[in-house]
């Protein structure tokens, strides 16, 4: 073992240490899904495992899980492409292009990133009424299809891609749509998918705005849906703990699937060309 190893045991140790403290809440909620309500807080073999809790869920007429997740889908696949498409070309705008007011632009953007989004969403709320959009999905995704936190990051990334070979391009003949699509896209990658896992984590995770947005059971997604009946199963700890399961899950296989993308993401976000 050499000196580099050795230097980088003590942070692996901790490292490990902090990894098992936030996986604990997780592999305790997993398990506890799959119990029998007689078993909680024991310790029993696989055999005794069932999916009760989840077929519950998913059978109840009271409980329409398959509409709550179909809406939950619906709203952070369409946010995240907006987000995806609007940031991109703002951060492309904002990190190559020349015109008035750039500067100003970018200031702006940088400073609404300091006001909490609770000040915005009584507007936003009468907006969405007057557009008669309240209990409808544009109501849980127009007003999301940009965020300046993602405008930064992705002009932070552009900015790191030479701008000789911007110029390359366009003596090849490259308009300044091309360039974005064939050059400067494809070289951002971590960039985005960056993006595409945090937009989508704070969107399916997203509370309050959709339990602003809707009042009709039909409308509501996954999480509001089962924050409105989980005072019935307030002394049935398996099938709350179902519901945590259905709502954690695919933002985990999200990030294992895209995880290494997702870290050279962060680490690059601040290069500068």
């Amino acid at each position: 073992m050499n000196n580099y190893d050795k230097k980088n045991i003590p942070v692996t140790i901790i490292l490990s240490i902090f990894a098992v403290v936030f996986i604990l809440p997780l592999l305790y909620a997993l398990y506890t899904s799959f119990l029998k309500l007689s078993d909680i807080d024991k310790l029993v073999g696989i055999q005794h495992w069932t999916l009760e809790s989840y077929l519950r869920f998913w059978k109840d007429p009271n409980y329409d899980i398959p509409r709550w997740f179909m809406n939950t889908v619906i709203m952070t696949l369409i946010t995240v492409a907006g987000n995806v498409v609007i940031n991109s070309m703002a951060g492309y705008a904002l990190a190559k292009l020349k015109f008035p007011g750039k500067t100003l632009v970018f200031f702006i953007i940088v400073a609404t990133m300091t006001i909490p989004y609770q000040v915005v969403l009584i507007p936003v709320y009468v907006t969405m009424a007057k557009l008669n959009w309240l209990n409808t999905m544009a109501s849980l995704t127009v007003p999301y299809l940009y965020q300046c936190l993602f405008v930064f990051m992705m002009k932070q990334f552009f900015q790191s891609i030479p701008n000789e070979l911007l110029e390359a391009a366009r003596i090849d003949g490259l308009s300044k749509i091309g360039i974005f699509s064939r050059i400067m896209l494809p070289l951002s990658k971590p960039g985005i998918i960056s993006m595409i896992i945090l937009n989508f984590t704070s969107t399916w995770n997203a509370y309050l705005v959709p339990s602003t947005m809707t009042s009709n059971s039909k409308s509501y997604v996954l999480i509001v849906g089962l924050n409105s009946v989980k005072d019935q199963f307030f002394d049935r700890t398996n099938v709350i703990m179902a519901g945590v399961v259905l709502i954690t899950l695919p933002v985990i296989l999200l990030f294992l699937i895209f995880q290494r993308h997702y870290i050279e993401g962060v680490a690059t976000s601040g290069l500068k060309g």
